[in-house]
């Protein structure tokens, strides 16, 4: 089996993700971009079980599989979803001091991992996931081809 894309070509794929996360927020730096990222990130896997987060993560690209687990302290058990607005406030408090985080986070993290997963692995993925996981990630597009994965 020939190495994974993301593997072989993870800085090109993590530079388009930055890209991507900072047009669609409307925000200047990789750094406001990589902090809103993460929020969103760690605010879903307070949401999951090791074992849920680690499938999740498994359709990740590389580094943003990365992010995802990076400090999970997998003994905390998981929270239930609440609405878009409370999941986005606590993204916001994500290194509070430092956080220029926007109020569509999540949707703009969403459109674009969207652009970097394979769809039929991650909606297989989240179906096997907790009542919020699907909505979560959800994002609604006039065009599908708007969020089409980019990168086989």
């Amino acid at each position: 089996m020939p190495m994974p894309w993301t593997y072989r070509h993870s800085s090109k794929e993590w530079r388009a993700i930055l890209d991507d996360l900072k047009d669609r927020m409307d925000i200047i730096s990789d750094n406001m971009a990589y902090t809103a990222m993460d929020g969103v990130l760690q605010v879903f896997r307070r949401r999951l079980t090791a074992q849920q987060g680690l499938d999740f993560a498994s359709v990740l690209p590389a580094i943003p599989r990365a992010v995802f687990v990076a400090g999970w302290l997998v003994e905390d058990p998981p929270a239930a979803f609440a609405t878009r607005e409370e999941l986005t406030r606590e993204v916001k408090k994500v290194r509070q001091n430092h956080n220029l985080t926007p109020d569509n986070a999540i949707e703009a993290t969403a459109w674009t991992l969207r652009r970097y997963i394979n769809h039929a692995d991650l909606e297989r993925v989240l179906s096997l996931l907790p009542e919020g996981a699907m909505q979560f990630w959800h994002v609604d597009v006039a065009d599908p081809q708007e969020i089409a994965q980019r990168i086989f």
